[in-house]
């Protein structure tokens, strides 16, 4: 079968589906009236009216109408809307970031031979994952967006690929149905919270069995309607994504940079999952799986990757294309600066030696304190020790630098913190990504001294500020892990364990730092097996954790309980990862500190220099 009659299967496929998708709807419409002739049958003792059942129907399709429009409203913006919901940022056109100025050329290209207007370009810097989307509610109006794992792991050819592929969503008019499904899945799980709402309100009541019985109704229909909407959802972008598959090579005319791009998301461990809290709401727009799926694969949104690869590219070897292949990192790495959380130092300390560092105070590590301090300007050092300020300046640390996404963070907290934040923001910008922690440790005695009340409020603006722009970045999520465990310490508990009783754990907290670093998918993997070896545990724990927030977190909190010799013997594990090249790098270092600090095992700086930034 020819490309072109891919495209004409998945045409009429996708047809289909969405007439499924309306079937679903009035299902849901027919189960409500089942609902109320049930009630009324068993209040009255005989058969509902007509007019029930017609009143029934109308107020339901009404309610999923007007909620679904409400949705769709929330995102009248269009692309702009949608990149928004990612916490994506929107790249300037004369971006001086090698990486960026390359996805505009390609986009342009794009653009240009499609004689598409050029739209406008987002990176979603905190998410790892390779993925990318295309939204809008016309071909003017679109925007395209790719992950930050996007720019780094892929060639220009596979980006191009990539790019044509939403392109095709564009042309399709795939955008403007993607939107509208938003909104139509929206109304129906509308239902749901309805019936939870009734379930509450009579709760208690005497004489309430029956609405009480409708709630439950409610409720369960709502999530049954949910159920089967995701479920043709799916189906929709699946054959969807087979026909953008099919038109990137078409417009390429280049089936090694799409089936290349679909190779290195299998090769890559970080896959093509998005953290951000819209992931599932938006899970049909992306180019690949945003969320992970159970049930064998019933609400896939997007097909297999081998048979995706091999319907785009038949012949393809993965072998010989992965033997000719430029990395990304090879062709853009002499061109591209570095920002200050990206900085690399030699490391030339076996994971024993570095292990050996807890706890270790020396000449050279004062006389950096010194040089700190020193860099520290005067009304950032007169902040950090009173209450208010030193809260201010953790503040800032997790502030954004857009002036608008810092806008929403800023609105987020009280109107005191908000101004004092804003006013310190400027001096903590201005230090390197290698002052942070230790500005957190100069702030924390002062915080530690306010009352419980306000420790607690401090805690709560941060992580209001953090998820503000619905995302969290590895940094945001170091001062916050800080800061919680120096302000809200938890009791340790009594028996003392063993690596071997907490793998899982550990092989979270693993690949949480073999991930830190900006590396090669071949460096990452020796990172995770060095790491695994030293620790004792399967390398296929690391490589296979799901990493959020939470996960981490809990990790972290399980792992206090090691004894003191496991923990030596994780923290060399972490070490091997880490420094797996010779070499670490900021991001790296601020965490190994982070866990450090949680774990009760404190390392000092890890740098012979804060990396500081003109003052």
């Amino acid at each position: 079968m020819t490309f072109f009659e891919h495209q004409s299967l998945a045409r009429r496929n996708t047809r289909v589906m969405v007439l499924l998708f309306a079937l679903a709807v009035i299902a849901v419409v027919l189960a409500v009236d089942l609902v109320l002739g049930v009630v009324y049958a068993s209040s009255y003792g005989g058969p509902a009216p007509a007019s029930l059942y017609l009143a029934g129907a109308a107020a339901t399709a009404a309610l999923i109408l007007l909620v679904s429009l409400f949705n769709v409203a929330r995102l009248a913006e269009g692309g702009v809307a949608v990149a928004r919901m990612v916490g994506a940022r929107r790249v300037p056109p004369g971006t001086a970031d090698a990486l960026e100025r390359r996805l505009r050329n390609v986009v342009e290209e794009m653009a240009i031979a499609s004689g598409v207007r050029v739209p406008e370009v987002y990176v979603m810097d905190g998410e790892r994952g390779i993925n990318a989307f295309a939204a809008g509610w016309d071909v003017s109006g679109a925007v395209v967006a790719v992950t930050r794992g996007t720019l780094e792991a892929l060639t220009r050819d596979e980006l191009q690929g990539v790019v044509a592929h939403e392109f095709s969503h564009i042309l399709n008019g795939d955008m403007r149905l993607n939107i509208r499904m938003i909104g139509v899945l929206a109304g129906i799980v509308f239902l749901a919270s309805i019936g939870e709402f009734v379930m509450r309100s009579v709760r208690g009541s005497r004489d309430a069995k029956g609405f009480f019985l409708a709630g439950v109704a409610l409720f369960v229909i709502g999530y049954v309607g949910l159920f089967f909407s995701r479920l043709i959802k799916s189906a929709v972008s699946r054959q969807r994504e087979f026909l953008a598959d099919a038109s990137s090579v078409q417009f390429t005319r280049n089936p090694d940079g799409i089936a290349g791009a679909l190779d290195q998301i299998r090769s890559s461990a970080a896959g093509t999952l998005i953290a951000n809290r819209y992931a599932e709401e938006l899970s049909h727009m992306f180019f690949g799986a945003a969320v992970k799926v159970r049930l064998g694969g019933l609400f896939d949104t997007h097909p297999p990757l081998e048979e995706r690869i091999r319907r785009v590219h038949p012949r393809f070897e993965r072998s010989a294309y992965r033997a000719k292949r430029e990395t990304a990192v090879q062709s853009v790495a002499q061109r591209q600066d570095r920002r200050a959380s990206d900085a690399v130092a030699t490391w030339g300390r076996t994971p024993a030696q570095s292990a050996a560092l807890v706890g270790t105070l020396d000449a050279g590590k004062v006389d950096f304190a010194a040089r700190l301090l020193g860099a520290l300007p005067d009304p950032l050092q007169e902040s950090i020790r009173n209450a208010d300020g030193a809260g201010a300046v953790m503040t800032a640390l997790v502030l954004a630098e857009p002036e608008e996404a810092m806008q929403r963070q800023l609105e987020a907290l009280n109107p005191a913190l908000a101004a004092r934040a804003r006013a310190i923001a400027p001096l903590v910008r201005r230090l390197g990504a290698a002052f942070h922690l230790s500005l957190i440790d100069l702030a924390l005695p002062a915080v530690k001294s306010a009352p419980e009340a306000a420790r607690k409020d401090l805690l709560a603006a941060l992580e209001a500020v953090i998820n503000a722009d619905r995302r969290v970045s590895l940094h945001e999520f170091v001062v916050l892990t800080l800061v919680r465990a120096q302000l809200a310490p938890k009791a340790r508990p009594a028996r003392a364990k063993k690596i071997s009783d907490l793998k899982a754990e550990a092989a979270t907290l693993l690949a949480l730092v073999a991930h830190a670093g900006t590396r090669a998918d071949a460096a990452l993997q020796a990172g995770i097996q060095a790491g695994a070896a030293t620790m004792q545990i399967p390398e296929s724990l690391a490589a296979s954790a799901a990493l959020t927030l939470e996960s981490a977190n809990a990790a972290l909190e399980a792992l206090r309980s090691l004894a003191p010799m496991q923990k030596e013997l994780l923290v060399k594990g972490l070490f091997a990862a880490v420094t797996v090249d010779g070499t670490i790098r900021v991001a790296e270092a601020e965490l190994m500190r982070l866990v450090g600090a949680v774990l009760d095992c404190p390392l000092p700086p890890l740098f012979d220099s804060p990396f500081v930034e003109p003052l």
